[in-house]
């Protein structure tokens, strides 16, 4: 990699190890601080910055003027030309604008579709480590491809990084001419492939890869090297290893550094998943476990709220009380193992107590081949291989009646956070991310810049109506899908959980109203239903799943009609998953509208707006609805409340994470 390219990242210090990444940042709550209110300036707009960004798309299409004419024998050499500047300039405007130019006229006759100038805006964004923000349907997977050929010409290795492996999967095929006529190879990470596959496909100029695939990889790279060692021996092997490992000690390894990352949606890998860090662990056998975990779980049941334990929803937290834990002395006396040690015995029948009222099925969890798969909140997909710590897991299946796996040790952690910050530059793209622009400059030092729509949006939004209870916000649901369907238009109901999706279709039956189920049961169909959730008269209810990746089509007769009618049954703790959700319909300025139809009784109000439940019940209207006013300022107030907390949470995870570091240093199994 040339150094005029890291230059333009200022990378001038390695950290010691394996390969290429930064050093962690060490960042303190004043420089979190000054990044909040930096990132602030990106929820009120740059002009400055959007105007150098429309001078650089105007740029670009006066150079692809002149390659309409060139053949693609010609093309090609343009490309080897600009790959040696791109070598030796680094990502320098004028070589930039000229790759720019190419892989937009590459893209017209391998695929078909031409760059707009707003994607050429995006992928220069992109280029600079930003994040841009692209409304749904404005062709994010298109952008992509710009600042991933222009900086694997540059000699860097590129991962672009998505949420699931049928869209890195898709991406990769479909890129894939793009990236060969420019002579670069593409890779492509999917699950229980074999180490020598996933090194090939690393080795790649641009890899397609998961979130998850991608930091485990990571993770097991550095048990493999065991880079971490306690006390004096982690100084010798930093000072031994210097900027770069050794040749025989990288060829094992998977990657082959952390170089230039393009994240597709972004804010949801960045933030919604950086709650939980990622472990690997070790199976232990624990012939007892059962029994201990019956005991944990009779307990916990046996044990009041309030007198005996704390529950604190907001937090998903349970603590006990000191009345609580003489309780588990009492019920521990005369018992052996694990019950003899006080602050063990206690995490046991706490993780009980979160198992038996913190952990719903349908909801958090899914039962599927006689397994708990969890469920990702905030997506709505299964997460097939990942349990739950220090017992959680164990405990759930039994509260199940399920045969329980092998506990599991903790070898090696890392959260989203400190692995992300160790790429060399680190960009974005995400069609709802404005809301989250603080915590990106402040955690991961990117700005947020919003690029404006290629076609002016037409969706009509439709209000919100918020009624007293469940039922009579399930029939107002039932009763706008039957008329927008016998409009000849699509529908699209979105729902929080697998329970709730399956409760909306139950509704829709009771109804007589045909209709097709997205959530975490169905996923494997997910592209299919999808794909026909365009058509007449069709009614589509989804978890969060249909709202990330792929778009929903039209057929002439629905845009005749009206277009896509999206129905939100619930609000989410994030502003921006509803209005991902919302951006469903009105892509790329096809008619659209949308609605919120919710009720007093739903999650986001009973655990944010808890003390304003009576007094709004006292509001409700003869027909059973809160005044406009009120919706708006309590959906407002519950989901800043919300936001709140699970920011607490996040760096609450990553404090928790350098101290558990520290002591799996110490015990010489660090990452």
């Amino acid at each position: 990699m040339s150094r005029a390219l890291l230059d333009r990242w200022q990378v001038h210090e390695f950290a010691p190890g394996l390969y290429a990444e930064r050093r962690d940042l060490k960042d303190n709550r004043l420089d979190r601080f000054i990044g909040r209110l930096l990132g602030r300036s990106a929820q009120l707009g740059s002009p400055l910055r959007r105007y150098d960004l429309r001078r650089f798309a105007a740029r670009v299409q006066v150079l692809a003027e002149d390659l309409l004419a060139i053949d693609d024998v010609g093309l090609r050499s343009r490309a080897g030309a600009v790959r040696t500047l791109l070598a030796v300039e680094g990502l320098a405007e004028a070589p930039v604008a000229e790759c720019f130019a190419l892989v937009r006229e590459v893209c017209s006759r391998q695929l078909g579709l031409r760059h707009y100038p707003v994607q050429l805006m995006g992928g220069y964004a992109m280029l600079a480590g930003a994040l841009a923000e692209m409304q749904t349907g404005e062709g994010k997977t298109l952008t992509a491809v710009l600042p991933a050929v222009t900086v694997a010409l540059a000699g860097a290795p590129v991962h672009v990084i998505t949420v699931n492996p049928y869209l890195a999967a898709r991406d990769a095929e479909y890129l894939a001419p793009v990236y060969e006529f420019f002579g670069l190879r593409v890779g492509l990470i999917v699950p229980d492939q074999e180490p020598a596959e996933r090194s090939a496909a690393y080795a790649a100029d641009v890899t397609y890869c998961v979130n998850k695939d991608l930091v485990f990889d990571y993770l097991r790279d550095r048990i493999t090297q065991k880079r971490v060692r306690a006390g004096p021996r982690a100084v010798l092997d930093g000072w031994l290893a210097g900027p770069r490992a050794p040749a025989q000690a990288r060829s094992k390894v998977l990657l082959r550094g952390l170089y230039f990352a393009i994240v597709d949606e972004a804010d949801s890998v960045l933030i919604d998943e950086a709650r939980t860090p990622l472990i690997i662990s070790s199976d232990v056998d624990d012939p007892n476990g059962r029994a201990l975990y019956e005991q944990a779980l009779a307990l916990a049941a046996s044990l009041k709220k309030k007198g005996h334990y704390l529950l604190r929803p907001k937090e998903r937290s349970i603590e006990l009380t000191d009345a609580g834990r003489a309780a588990v002395g009492d019920f521990a006396c005369g018992l052996s193992g694990l019950w003899r040690i006080p602050r063990a015995r206690e995490e046991l029948v706490e993780q009980g107590l979160s198992a038996l009222h913190l952990f719903q099925l349908d909801r958090h969890y899914i039962i599927a081949d006689d397994k708990v798969q969890i469920v990702d909140e905030y997506t709505g997909r299964v997460m097939a291989d990942r349990s739950w710590e220090r017992g959680l897991h164990q405990m759930i299946e039994v509260k199940e009646a399920l045969a329980i796996s092998k506990r599991r040790d903790t070898i090696s952690r890392i959260t989203y956070q400190r692995f992300f910050r160790r790429y060399l530059c680190l960009a974005g793209m995400s069609g709802t991310v404005t809301e989250v622009a603080p915590e990106m400059r402040s955690v991961y030092a990117m700005d947020v810049l919003r690029i404006p729509p290629n076609r002016p949006v037409v969706r009509r939004d439709l209000g919100q109506r918020v009624f007293l209870d469940s039922d009579a916000r399930w029939a107002a649901v039932v009763q706008r899908a039957a008329e927008i369907g016998a409009a000849g238009r699509a529908v699209l109901i979105g729902t929080r959980s697998v329970a709730a999706s399956e409760l909306a279709s139950c509704c829709l039956s009771a109804a007589g109203l045909a209709h097709e189920v997205l959530n975490a049961r169905q996923d494997q169909r997910e592209a299919e239903i999808i794909a026909d959730a365009g058509q007449p008269g069709r009614i589509t209810v989804a978890t969060n799943m249909a709202g990330r990746g792929t778009d929903i089509l039209l057929s002439p007769e629905v845009r005749q009609a009206g277009g896509l009618h999206v129905i939100l049954s619930e609000y989410h703790d994030s502003a921006r998953i509803d209005r991902q959700l919302f951006g469903r319909a009105g892509r790329q300025g096809d008619p659209g509208s949308c609605e919120a139809i919710v009720s007093l009784d739903d999650e986001l109000f009973l655990a944010h707006a808890a003390a304003w439940r009576g007094w709004l019940r006292a509001q409700v209207s003869e027909a059973g609805l809160l005044p406009a006013p009120l919706a708006r300022l309590l959906r407002r107030s519950a989901q800043a409340a919300a936001e709140r907390q699970n920011s607490r949470i996040r760096r609450q995870t990553v404090e928790m994470d350098k101290r558990v570091e520290q002591s799996l240093a110490f015990a010489g199994r660090g990452e």
